[in-house]
């Protein structure tokens, strides 16, 4: 990452730690209104409903921390179990849903010291930083030569002019460390809050079950939606190419010894039509499989890959072997995928392209310095990586704050093949 997307990311931290103190100072009323759900619950008709409301509030509150918390690249999972159908005993089954669901109970653990770690974090990285702008902007200085006492960092007070002028490189100093500290206490703070809020092991399970139940039918029907896509570029593209060509011999056949000039000009024309048709059927091949990836592997592809960007983009990997050839293919298409977008709407001057592996875990993180607000929610292109990374049982997390930089992380549980030579 340059210089420029490491300030503009301890910028965008310091500008989230605004919304986020403000955020966390909710939790103590929200807390506070679930206890009343409770003591109200025994009442009769709207007890049941009252606590369900309650409890909504504070299911809506967990799910932004959990939103803004996989924004910021640490994805969390909701961790609740599937709702009860609503009958004659709706409410009251609705109730006891959320009272059984150890989740529900997490969520209130987590809420008062959520909110003191966030309070505390995002202060400290406020601070930080306007105490460097103010030394930056020579406050000290001024404050001094207006005869007010102030003082400043390591010199307390100032005392003199010169002390009121180093100010400014005191400043910078606390400035930098403010802002590369910033994303470092905004991760701490969702990785706390990731351990109540995301699923226990029963529950990862649990909803790992459904996961693989949705990436199966999700595999079956883009394997079906591919197999219908070549067979209908074979259809409309090369063989109908082919039958071109056949035809063509067949009429050069008949003309070959009463017009031999016209069987010359249609062979020609053969020849050519075959040419197009083996350069559409190399360009499907490519489509399934690029040769490069099976001639120089994921690192040579994706470098092959960046070299045809219009914007300059580095790529780095310490793979020290090969992946299996499915997982190979999907990971190169989700990185041309999120390159592809980049290039359509980040307005970005430089990107990179990091691929390392690490116990089993493959990761791969795809960044830019652009305007930022990549959102899976809008367009398909994202949904697309999502889904094809689902098949693999791997994860997608992108953090995309407005100004940028954008990075999308991709994980994938994997083992490489033997080391490469």
């Amino acid at each position: 990452m340059t210089l420029r997307v490491r300030a503009r990311a301890g910028w965008s931290a310091a500008a989230d730690s605004v919304f986020t103190v403000g955020l966390a100072l909710l939790n103590v009323p929200v807390l506070l209104l679930w206890f009343l759900g409770v003591v109200l619950s025994p009442v009769p008709l709207l007890g049941n409903d009252i606590l369900a409301v309650t409890t909504s509030v504070v299911r809506w509150r967990t799910d932004v921390e959990r939103r803004l918390g996989t924004r910021a690249g640490m994805a969390i999972r909701r961790p609740y179990h599937p709702a009860p159908p609503r009958g004659e005993q709706g409410t009251r089954r609705w109730a006891r849903w959320i009272i059984t669901d150890p989740a529900t109970w997490r969520d209130i653990a987590w809420l008062v010291p959520g909110a003191l770690i966030a309070v505390g974090l995002g202060i400290t990285t406020l601070a930080v930083v306007i105490y460097g702008l103010a030394g930056v902007l020579m406050l000290p200085l001024w404050l001094f030569l207006g005869e007010v006492w102030f003082g400043y960092a390591l010199f307390w007070p100032t005392a003199n002019l010169a002390e009121a002028w180093l100010s400014l490189p005191q400043g910078l100093i606390i400035l930098a460390g403010g802002l590369a500290l910033g994303p470092l206490l905004r991760t701490t703070h969702y990785r706390f809050a990731r351990l109540l809020l995301a699923p226990t092991r029963a529950a990862e399970l649990r909803l790992r079950v459904a996961h693989l139940t949705v990436t199966r039918a999700d595999a079956i029907d883009a394997q079906a939606a591919e197999l219908r896509r070549i067979e209908r570029d074979l259809h409309d593209g090369a063989q109908a190419r082919m039958v071109s060509v056949g035809m063509t011999i067949g009429m050069a056949e008949r003309l070959v010894h009463c017009d031999p000039d016209g069987a010359l000009k249609l062979l020609a024309e053969a020849r050519t039509t075959s040419t197009d048709a083996l350069a559409e059927l190399r360009h499907l091949v490519r489509g399934i499989h690029p040769p490069v990836l099976a001639e120089r592997g994921l690192e040579g592809a994706v470098q092959a890959l960046a070299m045809s960007l219009p914007v300059p983009t580095d790529v780095s990997s310490d793979l020290a072997g090969r992946l299996d050839t499915p997982l190979e293919s999907a990971v190169y298409f989700a990185v041309a995928e999120a390159l592809a977008n980049m290039g359509r709407h980040s307005q970005a001057s430089t990107a990179w392209v990091t691929i390392g592996h690490t116990s089993g875990l493959l990761t791969v993180q795809v960044g830019d310095d652009g305007i930022g607000g990549a959102d899976t929610a809008r367009g398909t292109g994202l949904q697309g990586v999502e889904r094809r990374l689902n098949a693999f049982d791997g994860t997608m997390a992108i953090s995309s704050p407005p100004g940028g930089p954008t990075v999308m992380t991709m994980e994938l549980p994997c083992a490489l093949s033997s080391p490469r030579t």
